[in-house]
Protein backbone atom coordinates (compact mmCIF):
# COMPACT_ATOMS: atom_id res chain seq x y z
CA UNK A 1 0.00 0.00 0.00
CA UNK A 2 1.68 3.61 -1.31
CA UNK A 3 2.83 6.16 1.70
CA UNK A 4 2.56 9.75 1.89
CA UNK A 5 6.71 9.54 0.70
CA UNK A 6 5.67 7.54 -2.17
CA UNK A 7 3.17 10.26 -3.49
CA UNK A 8 5.63 12.84 -2.98
CA UNK A 9 8.37 10.92 -4.55
CA UNK A 10 6.05 10.52 -7.81
CA UNK A 11 4.92 14.00 -7.54
CA UNK A 12 8.95 15.12 -6.83
CA UNK A 13 7.78 17.45 -4.10
CA UNK A 14 8.43 17.18 -0.27
CA UNK A 15 6.01 15.08 2.42
CA UNK A 16 5.02 18.71 3.86
CA UNK A 17 4.08 19.91 0.28
CA UNK A 18 1.92 16.49 -0.18
CA UNK A 19 0.00 17.13 3.38
CA UNK A 20 -0.90 20.65 2.30
CA UNK A 21 -2.01 19.58 -0.73
CA UNK A 22 -4.15 16.98 1.25
CA UNK A 23 -5.50 19.58 3.38
CA UNK A 24 -6.20 21.89 0.86
CA UNK A 25 -3.85 24.42 2.54
CA UNK A 26 -3.44 27.45 0.61
CA UNK A 27 -0.29 28.62 -0.66
CA UNK A 28 0.49 25.39 -3.23
CA UNK A 29 0.35 26.46 -6.55
CA UNK A 30 -1.79 25.29 -8.98
CA UNK A 31 0.76 23.36 -11.18
CA UNK A 32 2.21 21.55 -7.78
CA UNK A 33 -1.12 20.79 -6.82
CA UNK A 34 -2.08 19.29 -9.85
CA UNK A 35 0.76 17.36 -10.42
CA UNK A 36 0.30 15.79 -6.53
CA UNK A 37 -3.28 14.88 -6.78
CA UNK A 38 -2.10 13.00 -9.93
CA UNK A 39 0.15 10.83 -7.94
CA UNK A 40 -2.90 10.19 -5.45
CA UNK A 41 -4.64 8.81 -8.24
CA UNK A 42 -2.26 6.96 -9.92
CA UNK A 43 -0.49 5.07 -6.40
CA UNK A 44 -4.57 4.73 -5.04
CA UNK A 45 -3.28 6.66 -1.75
CA UNK A 46 -5.69 6.70 1.01
CA UNK A 47 -4.48 8.98 3.77
CA UNK A 48 -4.44 7.26 7.27
CA UNK A 49 -7.38 9.21 9.03
CA UNK A 50 -7.06 7.64 12.56
CA UNK A 51 -3.01 8.81 12.14
CA UNK A 52 -3.94 12.38 11.04
CA UNK A 53 -6.67 12.15 13.65
CA UNK A 54 -4.20 11.92 16.25
CA UNK A 55 -1.93 14.26 15.03
CA UNK A 56 -4.58 16.85 14.36
CA UNK A 57 -7.43 16.06 17.46
CA UNK A 58 -10.00 16.15 14.38
CA UNK A 59 -11.45 12.62 13.03
CA UNK A 60 -13.48 15.07 10.43
CA UNK A 61 -16.49 13.18 11.54
CA UNK A 62 -20.01 14.64 12.95
CA UNK A 63 -22.96 13.55 15.26
CA UNK A 64 -26.42 14.16 14.29
CA UNK A 65 -28.87 13.04 16.69
CA UNK A 66 -32.69 13.43 15.08
CA UNK A 67 -35.93 13.04 17.19
CA UNK A 68 -37.73 10.40 15.03
CA UNK A 69 -36.09 8.92 11.91
CA UNK A 70 -39.24 7.41 10.89
CA UNK A 71 -40.52 10.91 10.28
CA UNK A 72 -40.36 11.77 6.47
CA UNK A 73 -38.77 15.38 7.85
CA UNK A 74 -35.94 14.35 9.91
CA UNK A 75 -35.16 12.07 7.27
CA UNK A 76 -34.78 14.22 4.60
CA UNK A 77 -32.76 16.06 7.09
CA UNK A 78 -30.58 13.73 7.70
CA UNK A 79 -29.67 13.15 3.93
CA UNK A 80 -29.26 16.90 3.72
CA UNK A 81 -26.72 16.92 6.51
CA UNK A 82 -24.94 13.53 4.89
CA UNK A 83 -24.73 15.23 1.63
CA UNK A 84 -23.43 18.19 2.99
CA UNK A 85 -20.73 16.94 5.44
CA UNK A 86 -19.56 14.78 2.55
CA UNK A 87 -19.16 18.05 0.71
CA UNK A 88 -17.51 18.90 3.30
CA UNK A 89 -15.00 16.20 3.70
CA UNK A 90 -16.73 14.98 6.69
CA UNK A 91 -18.34 11.79 8.11
CA UNK A 92 -21.53 11.75 9.67
CA UNK A 93 -22.92 9.06 12.57
CA UNK A 94 -26.67 9.65 13.19
CA UNK A 95 -28.50 8.49 15.71
CA UNK A 96 -32.24 7.84 16.48
CA UNK A 97 -34.00 9.76 19.74
CA UNK A 98 -37.15 7.91 19.02
CA UNK A 99 -38.71 11.17 20.75
CA UNK A 100 -37.37 9.52 24.11
CA UNK A 101 -35.07 12.17 25.98
CA UNK A 102 -33.53 9.11 27.94
CA UNK A 103 -31.79 7.35 24.25
CA UNK A 104 -31.26 10.60 22.90
CA UNK A 105 -28.34 11.80 26.05
CA UNK A 106 -27.49 7.61 25.42
CA UNK A 107 -26.56 8.90 21.61
CA UNK A 108 -24.89 12.40 22.29
CA UNK A 109 -22.79 10.89 25.12
CA UNK A 110 -22.06 7.62 23.00
CA UNK A 111 -21.39 9.99 20.25
CA UNK A 112 -18.87 12.24 22.16
CA UNK A 113 -17.23 8.67 23.72
CA UNK A 114 -16.01 8.58 20.04
CA UNK A 115 -14.62 11.60 19.83
CA UNK A 116 -16.91 13.35 16.89
CA UNK A 117 -15.70 16.81 16.08
CA UNK A 118 -18.35 18.29 16.91
CA UNK A 119 -23.00 17.74 17.16
CA UNK A 120 -25.86 18.30 15.37
CA UNK A 121 -28.90 17.83 17.40
CA UNK A 122 -32.78 18.19 16.93
CA UNK A 123 -33.90 17.71 20.37
CA UNK A 124 -36.18 15.54 22.19
CA UNK A 125 -38.79 16.66 24.22
CA UNK A 126 -37.41 17.73 27.70
CA UNK A 127 -34.21 19.35 29.26
CA UNK A 128 -31.24 17.16 29.04
CA UNK A 129 -28.61 16.78 31.27
CA UNK A 130 -25.89 15.37 28.59
CA UNK A 131 -26.65 18.53 26.02
CA UNK A 132 -26.25 21.30 29.05
CA UNK A 133 -22.82 19.61 30.05
CA UNK A 134 -21.77 18.94 26.49
CA UNK A 135 -22.68 23.33 26.16
CA UNK A 136 -21.01 23.72 28.80
CA UNK A 137 -17.85 21.79 27.81
CA UNK A 138 -17.33 23.80 25.22
CA UNK A 139 -18.20 21.09 22.20
CA UNK A 140 -19.01 22.34 19.19
CA UNK A 141 -22.63 21.84 18.76
CA UNK A 142 -25.63 23.53 16.55
CA UNK A 143 -29.14 22.93 17.42
CA UNK A 144 -31.35 22.24 14.09
CA UNK A 145 -35.14 22.89 14.26
CA UNK A 146 -35.67 22.40 17.78
CA UNK A 147 -34.20 23.91 20.64
CA UNK A 148 -33.35 23.65 24.50
CA UNK A 149 -34.83 27.50 26.11
CA UNK A 150 -31.97 28.97 27.63
CA UNK A 151 -28.85 27.03 26.16
CA UNK A 152 -26.82 29.21 24.66
CA UNK A 153 -26.30 27.33 21.48
CA UNK A 154 -26.48 28.59 17.44
CA UNK A 155 -29.56 27.40 15.87
CA UNK A 156 -30.76 26.55 12.75
CA UNK A 157 -34.43 26.37 12.21
CA UNK A 158 -37.29 27.70 9.83
CA UNK A 159 -39.97 30.67 11.30
CA UNK A 160 -43.13 28.85 10.61
CA UNK A 161 -45.08 31.74 12.56
CA UNK A 162 -45.94 33.95 9.58
CA UNK A 163 -47.26 30.76 7.69
CA UNK A 164 -49.58 29.77 10.33
CA UNK A 165 -51.24 33.06 10.26
CA UNK A 166 -51.39 32.64 6.55
CA UNK A 167 -52.94 29.44 7.17
CA UNK A 168 -55.29 31.01 9.83
CA UNK A 169 -56.41 33.28 7.22
CA UNK A 170 -56.52 31.10 4.41
CA UNK A 171 -58.67 28.54 6.63
CA UNK A 172 -61.05 31.59 7.63
CA UNK A 173 -61.67 32.74 3.73
CA UNK A 174 -62.58 29.42 3.25
CA UNK A 175 -65.71 29.86 5.99
CA UNK A 176 -64.15 27.62 8.91
CA UNK A 177 -65.06 29.45 11.98
CA UNK A 178 -64.55 26.22 14.63
CA UNK A 179 -61.00 25.85 14.36
CA UNK A 180 -58.93 22.72 16.44
CA UNK A 181 -55.32 22.32 16.80
CA UNK A 182 -53.08 19.17 17.74
CA UNK A 183 -50.24 20.19 19.45
CA UNK A 184 -46.59 17.90 20.16
CA UNK A 185 -44.99 17.28 23.40
CA UNK A 186 -45.78 19.47 26.11
CA UNK A 187 -42.26 21.15 26.31
CA UNK A 188 -41.34 21.27 22.64
CA UNK A 189 -40.47 24.71 21.53
CA UNK A 190 -41.62 24.14 18.24
CA UNK A 191 -44.89 22.97 18.94
CA UNK A 192 -45.18 25.41 21.77
CA UNK A 193 -44.60 27.94 18.96
CA UNK A 194 -46.69 26.77 16.48
CA UNK A 195 -49.42 26.95 19.22
CA UNK A 196 -48.69 30.27 19.96
CA UNK A 197 -48.99 31.53 16.79
CA UNK A 198 -52.02 29.94 15.95
CA UNK A 199 -54.09 30.69 18.85
CA UNK A 200 -52.56 34.81 17.87
CA UNK A 201 -54.06 34.09 14.13
CA UNK A 202 -57.34 33.14 15.48
CA UNK A 203 -57.48 36.77 17.95
CA UNK A 204 -56.63 38.20 14.64
CA UNK A 205 -59.95 37.21 13.11
CA UNK A 206 -62.22 37.16 16.48
CA UNK A 207 -61.68 33.68 16.76
CA UNK A 208 -61.79 32.31 20.36
CA UNK A 209 -59.43 28.76 20.74
CA UNK A 210 -61.14 26.83 23.86
CA UNK A 211 -59.66 24.53 25.11
CA UNK A 212 -61.58 21.45 23.97
CA UNK A 213 -60.29 22.27 20.62
CA UNK A 214 -56.55 22.07 21.72
CA UNK A 215 -55.12 18.09 21.39
CA UNK A 216 -52.47 17.22 23.10
CA UNK A 217 -50.37 14.92 20.97
CA UNK A 218 -46.77 13.88 20.54
CA UNK A 219 -45.95 13.89 16.81
CA UNK A 220 -47.25 10.30 16.27
CA UNK A 221 -49.77 8.87 13.86
CA UNK A 222 -50.98 7.42 16.85
CA UNK A 223 -51.89 10.18 18.82
CA UNK A 224 -53.23 12.21 15.99
CA UNK A 225 -56.17 9.02 15.93
CA UNK A 226 -56.89 9.68 19.57
CA UNK A 227 -57.52 13.60 19.48
CA UNK A 228 -59.43 13.30 16.32
CA UNK A 229 -61.74 10.94 17.46
CA UNK A 230 -61.90 13.21 20.89
CA UNK A 231 -62.89 16.20 18.88
CA UNK A 232 -65.53 14.54 16.84
CA UNK A 233 -67.17 13.30 20.86
CA UNK A 234 -67.70 17.26 21.47
CA UNK A 235 -71.44 18.56 20.85
CA UNK A 236 -69.90 20.81 18.30
CA UNK A 237 -66.46 19.36 16.46
CA UNK A 238 -64.36 21.36 15.32
CA UNK A 239 -64.74 22.46 11.06
CA UNK A 240 -60.90 22.50 10.62
CA UNK A 241 -58.10 20.64 12.36
CA UNK A 242 -54.46 21.91 12.32
CA UNK A 243 -51.51 19.19 13.22
CA UNK A 244 -48.36 20.67 14.38
CA UNK A 245 -46.54 17.47 12.36
CA UNK A 246 -46.78 15.40 9.76
CA UNK A 247 -47.46 12.11 10.98
CA UNK A 248 -50.26 13.33 13.64
CA UNK A 249 -51.97 14.83 10.05
CA UNK A 250 -51.93 11.25 9.01
CA UNK A 251 -53.33 10.05 12.12
CA UNK A 252 -56.26 12.44 12.00
CA UNK A 253 -57.39 11.66 7.99
CA UNK A 254 -56.80 8.00 9.31
CA UNK A 255 -59.35 8.42 12.18
CA UNK A 256 -61.96 10.50 9.99
CA UNK A 257 -62.30 7.72 7.36
CA UNK A 258 -62.38 5.04 10.48
CA UNK A 259 -65.61 7.67 11.99
CA UNK A 260 -66.95 7.05 8.39
CA UNK A 261 -66.31 10.58 7.69
CA UNK A 262 -64.41 12.76 5.09
CA UNK A 263 -62.04 15.37 4.38
CA UNK A 264 -62.82 18.29 3.51
CA UNK A 265 -67.01 17.53 3.31
CA UNK A 266 -66.76 16.96 6.90
CA UNK A 267 -64.19 18.37 8.78
CA UNK A 268 -60.78 20.36 6.98
CA UNK A 269 -57.27 19.29 7.75
CA UNK A 270 -53.67 21.55 7.54
CA UNK A 271 -50.75 20.08 8.98
CA UNK A 272 -46.78 21.65 9.75
CA UNK A 273 -44.33 19.89 7.78
CA UNK A 274 -45.07 19.20 3.73
CA UNK A 275 -43.98 15.68 2.84
CA UNK A 276 -44.29 13.72 -0.71
CA UNK A 277 -47.13 11.68 0.46
CA UNK A 278 -49.10 14.61 1.06
CA UNK A 279 -49.28 15.07 -2.85
CA UNK A 280 -50.50 11.21 -2.70
CA UNK A 281 -53.53 11.19 -0.17
CA UNK A 282 -57.44 11.60 -0.84
CA UNK A 283 -57.39 14.21 -0.63
CA UNK A 284 -53.78 16.07 -0.99
CA UNK A 285 -53.36 17.83 2.14
CA UNK A 286 -53.27 21.48 2.74
CA UNK A 287 -49.23 21.79 4.87
CA UNK A 288 -46.78 24.35 5.75
CA UNK A 289 -43.17 23.19 3.89
CA UNK A 290 -39.78 23.70 5.30
CA UNK A 291 -36.91 24.29 3.51
CA UNK A 292 -35.37 21.04 4.95
CA UNK A 293 -32.45 20.77 2.58
CA UNK A 294 -31.31 24.29 3.30
CA UNK A 295 -31.67 23.44 7.43
CA UNK A 296 -29.11 20.58 6.51
CA UNK A 297 -27.10 22.52 4.70
CA UNK A 298 -26.80 25.65 7.18
CA UNK A 299 -26.88 23.35 10.09
CA UNK A 300 -23.65 21.87 8.57
CA UNK A 301 -21.44 24.93 7.46
CA UNK A 302 -22.19 26.54 10.91
CA UNK A 303 -21.37 23.23 12.87
CA UNK A 304 -17.90 22.87 10.59
CA UNK A 305 -17.07 26.42 10.78
CA UNK A 306 -17.23 25.95 14.49
CA UNK A 307 -15.09 22.83 14.68
CA UNK A 308 -12.43 24.45 11.62
CA UNK A 309 -11.82 27.87 13.98
CA UNK A 310 -11.61 25.66 16.53
CA UNK A 311 -13.67 28.07 19.20
CA UNK A 312 -16.63 26.18 20.43
CA UNK A 313 -17.71 29.13 21.65
CA UNK A 314 -17.44 31.11 18.71
CA UNK A 315 -20.47 32.10 15.96
CA UNK A 316 -21.38 30.76 12.96
CA UNK A 317 -21.57 32.53 9.59
CA UNK A 318 -23.81 34.81 9.86
CA UNK A 319 -27.02 35.07 7.29
CA UNK A 320 -26.99 34.61 4.01
CA UNK A 321 -28.65 37.11 1.67
CA UNK A 322 -32.28 36.57 2.14
CA UNK A 323 -31.89 35.17 5.48
CA UNK A 324 -32.10 36.79 8.79
CA UNK A 325 -30.68 36.30 12.50
CA UNK A 326 -32.54 34.54 14.99
CA UNK A 327 -32.73 32.34 18.35
CA UNK A 328 -30.87 33.09 21.33
CA UNK A 329 -27.16 32.41 20.56
CA UNK A 330 -25.37 34.76 18.21
CA UNK A 331 -25.03 33.21 14.82
CA UNK A 332 -28.00 31.58 14.61
CA UNK A 333 -30.25 31.91 11.43
CA UNK A 334 -33.66 31.83 10.71
CA UNK A 335 -35.33 30.59 7.24
CA UNK A 336 -38.71 30.88 6.22
CA UNK A 337 -41.48 28.18 6.05
CA UNK A 338 -44.46 28.53 3.98
CA UNK A 339 -48.26 27.47 2.98
CA UNK A 340 -48.95 25.18 0.33
CA UNK A 341 -52.89 25.18 -0.13
CA UNK A 342 -54.01 21.90 -1.61
CA UNK A 343 -57.89 20.37 -1.21
CA UNK A 344 -57.77 19.53 2.17
CA UNK A 345 -59.40 22.55 3.31
CA UNK A 346 -61.64 23.16 0.60
CA UNK A 347 -60.90 24.72 -2.71
CA UNK A 348 -59.68 28.23 -3.71
CA UNK A 349 -57.87 30.07 -6.29
CA UNK A 350 -55.00 28.61 -5.29
CA UNK A 351 -56.24 25.28 -4.68
CA UNK A 352 -57.59 24.78 -8.45
CA UNK A 353 -54.77 26.06 -9.68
Amino acid sequence: MAGIKDVAARAGVSVATVSRVLNDHSGVREETRTRVLAAVSELSYRPNTLARSLRTDQTRTLGLVISDVLNPFFTELARAVEDEARARGYSVIIGNADEQLTLQDHHVRTLLDRRIDGLLVSPADGDSLALREAALAGIPMVFVDRWIAGLDVPLVRADGRSAVRELVAHLYALGHRKLAIITGPVASTTSNERLAAFRGALAEHGLPLPDHYIGQGDFQTASGRRVTESFFTLPEPPDAVFATDNLMALGVMEQVRTLGLRVPDDVSLAAFDDIPWFLHTDPPITAIAQPTQQLGHRAVAALTDLVERRSPLGAPPGPRPGEKSGGGSAGSVTLSAHLIARRSCGEDERTRR
